[in-house]
Formats: structure tokens, sequence, C-alpha cells
């Protein structure tokens, strides 16, 4: 009796990556590796699993909903984590006595939420995150927006712009308009507005904690500003005049924007955008998020912000945080869209083709001369019809080809061939090396 075939898929809102999609996924993280460590963030790992009363609660009851939560084979009540900011908050709060403060950390790994899946949106993904924690010094939410404004300017997306704004700016309207017990139902309803509109907004927040209309247009009427920040700062200060939370957060805004300018941050990179208010619950100052020019309705591509009170939560030791997060599977989602990823399936550079059957030998030999060089080689396994070689090449989208037949070996020689152009050359094996380097830096 035969076994039966069992169908291979996936479930909804997970992915396989092909290398097409996997070569360039590593780029990046290795960008953002570069990137982090430029600027001084150590690693670190934390697990997949955290007891549930852990992330239960710390991004609203949106998260909470979707989080993949079980009883594991011991009893405990665990669930996946659905970011990495609440469990660096649990991390921090176990080992902070050993790392000391200020603490820089980044981790790069995967996250899960039950949420349904979208455009550029997925149930499982991996976060680049980065973070300072232990200071309270605008120094470090400056730094926050650098790391974020070098790491796509280096991984090379095109424009971009980082739309800055502050929750406490938002509570400082609230606190006037005498709302800020309710600031929590109507941030999230806030952070609906470029999905839903604002007539939607406004009867959420009336549903929701039975605010008058005309005050949920007052904190729609702050979201609605724009221009310069200059002119933006100039009208906000006006509607938070009498509360001293908003003119403080004003005052940082202020100094955020005017320290970028000054440091040489393009205008059209970094703006104030006071509709952004961040759905999760734990922000408490800087909030930021990015999009790209010419995708701007893919979302926030990097988002974070300021988060004063999260490890109070796990510590009495006070613990201020600021950071933020590269969404790399929507960066690679919306690239992917524009048509901005290379059409590569390897990362060799060169492929050593096989003419002789009992040479393998030599053919292995100069592929390890040329990986001591630091050229990313394969040699094909048989000696078969040289078109079949080729194009698996053209396949792969391998750039360049060695040929070498009895002749050639026996003289010590290689014909270099560049698949993309058809151009060929003849070169010794001695200097084969800097010959493909050149031939490269061509491309």
């Amino acid at each position: 009796m035969s076994t039966p075939i069992i169908k291979p898929q996936t479930l909804r809102g997970f992915r396989d990556f092909l290398p097409a999609m996997m070569i360039p996924r590593l780029q990046i993280i290795e960008a953002a590796r570069e990137v982090y460590s430029q600027y001084g963030f150590s690693p670190i790992d934390t697990p997949a699993l955290e007891y549930t009363e852990i992330l239960l609660g710390k991004g609203g009851n949106e998260t909470d909903k979707q989080l993949y939560r079980f009883e594991d084979q011991g009893g405990r009540d665990v669930a996946m984590r659905f970011d990495l900011t609440i469990p660096f908050a649990r991390f921090a709060a176990q080992n902070i006595g050993v790392l000391g403060t200020p603490f820089k950390r980044y981790h790069i790994a995967p996250v899960w939420r039950g949420e349904r899946p979208a455009r550029g949106r997925f149930r499982e993904f991996v976060q680049c995150d980065f973070d300072t924690i232990g200071t309270d010094s605008l120094a470090a939410d400056i730094e926050t927006i650098l790391v974020v404004h070098d790491l796509l300017d280096k991984i090379g997306i095109g424009e971009f712009t980082i739309r800055i704004n502050h929750r406490q700016l938002l509570n400082g309207l609230l606190e006037q308009l005498g709302l800020l017990e309710h600031s929590k139902e109507l941030l999230r309803a806030l952070d609906k507005l470029p999905k839903i509109g604002e007539e939607a907004v406004i009867k959420e927040m009336v549903d929701t904690t039975g605010v008058e209309s005309g005050k949920a247009e007052q904190v729609l009427k702050l979201a609605a500003l724009q221009g310069e920040p200059e002119a933006i700062l100039e009208e906000a200060r006006s509607l938070i005049s009498s509360s001293e939370l908003g003119q403080q957060a004003w005052s940082a805004l202020q100094e955020i924007t005017q320290t970028c300018s000054n440091i040489g941050i393009a205008t059209n990179r970094l703006s104030l955008d006071l509709s952004i208010a961040r759905g999760l619950d734990y922000y408490t100052g800087l909030i930021f998020e990015t999009f790209l020019t010419d995708l701007p309705d893919m979302g926030s591509i990097s988002s974070g912000g300021r988060y004063d009170d999260l490890a109070g939560l796990y510590t009495k030791q006070k613990l201020s945080g600021v950071g933020g997060s590269l969404g790399l599977d929507r960066l690679l989602a919306a690239l992917d869209e524009m048509k901005r990823l290379d059409e590569v399936a390897t990362t060799s550079q060169i492929l050593v083709l096989r003419f002789v059957e009992n040479r393998l030998a030599d053919y292995q030999k100069i592929s390890r001369q040329l990986h001591q060089a630091g050229i990313a080689s394969e040699v094909y396994p048989e000696a078969k019809a040289l078109s079949k070689q080729l194009k698996y090449a053209d396949r792969k989208k391998i750039p360049l080809a060695l040929i070498s037949g009895e002749d050639e070996l026996a003289e010590n020689v290689w014909q270099l061939k560049n698949l993309r152009t058809g151009n060929q050359l003849t070169v010794s094996a001695d200097h084969l090396a800097e010959t493909v380097k050149a031939e490269l830096n061509t491309l």
C-alpha cells in the first residue's frame, strides 16, 4: 500500500522565500547590521516565546487579539512575540545591572501577528530593530532619526520621507480639551486616519469615548496642519498654548527638526506630520513613520518612537527608551512592486564550466583560487553540453563564465566570457583573479 501524498502548502499569511527574494533580503539585513554597528548598537537575541503576561496588554486591544497564544507541554500560558520592543523591555529589566546605561541594542528577528494578510503585510515578518534605553536625552531621539535616514540611504531605495510627531503634543491638546483620560482610544482612532478618513475617525472617537464631535474635530484640526516644520509648529503652538505638556513636546519637536536640518538632512526627507499617532499604546514621546516617495500607499516601511514607561512594567528602575524598526518584508514587497530588486537566483559571480570529465580537480582548483581572492564562484557539477551549462548560468543570472578544455588546461589558460555582453578573452591562470575583478567592475 503506497503512502498518501501530503499536499505541499504554506499557511495563509506565511511564505517561503526563493533565492531571488532571499538574496536581497539578506543584503538589507547586512546593511542594517552595518549601520546599527556604526552608531554603536550591540546585537542581542531573545526567545520567540514569552510568558503571555509579558506581552498581553502592551500593544493595545487589537494587538492582544492578534497574539499567537497557547499552552505549552508544561502547562504554561505562552505567546509568540508580536514585536521586538516588548521583549527588549523585559530583557533590559533582567540584564541592565550587567549592561549598564545607556544601553544601545539592535535585534533582527521574526515576529508573529495573527492579523489579516494584505499587501505588504504578513503574519510572520522580520523586524530590524534598534533601541537606546536608559536616557531621556533628546540626543537619543535625534540619533534614532539619523539611523533610519542613513540605513534607507545605504539600501538605496530611492526617495523617502521620515514623518515625525510627538505623542505629548497630541496629549497636550487632549489635556486642553479635557479629554486626556480618553487619550488611548482617541489616538488609536487617529492612527486610522490614512485608512478610513476624517469622518470615520470622528465617528469612532465619538462612539468609543462619548466625546463631543466638535472636540473630536479640534483634534483633527491639529492633525491636518501642513507645510514646512516651522510653519506647522507656529500654528500648533497656538492650539496647545495652555498645556504645559504640549509646550514641552513642542520644544522637543522644534529641537529635533532644527538639529536634523543643521546637520544636513534634506528637507524632503524629514517632515512634521501631526496626524501620526502610532497605534501601540506604549509610546510616550517622539513618534515617526517613514514612507517611500514613489509608493506612499504601501504604508510605513520604518517606524518607532520613545517609550518612557515600558520597562517600568518589569522593574522599578526608570529605563526610558527610544528606538526604531525597519519593516523588512514590507520594504521588500515595495521594492519588488517598483521593480527595484535585482533578478538574481544565486550569489555566484562566475560559473566554471566543465569540459573534460576527468579533470574535475583542475576546475575545482581554479574555483578555489577565485574564492581565496574573494570572488563568489561555482563549478558546474557535470561535463555536459556547453549550451546546457550556459542555460544554467542564464537562469541563475550569473554574469561571467570560465571555460577551459584540454588544450587550455595544458597551457594553464582560461577563456573568460561575459555572458551579458558576449565579450570573451583569454587569461592566464596567474592573472585570472584580477582580470575577473576588473570585468565584474564593468557590470
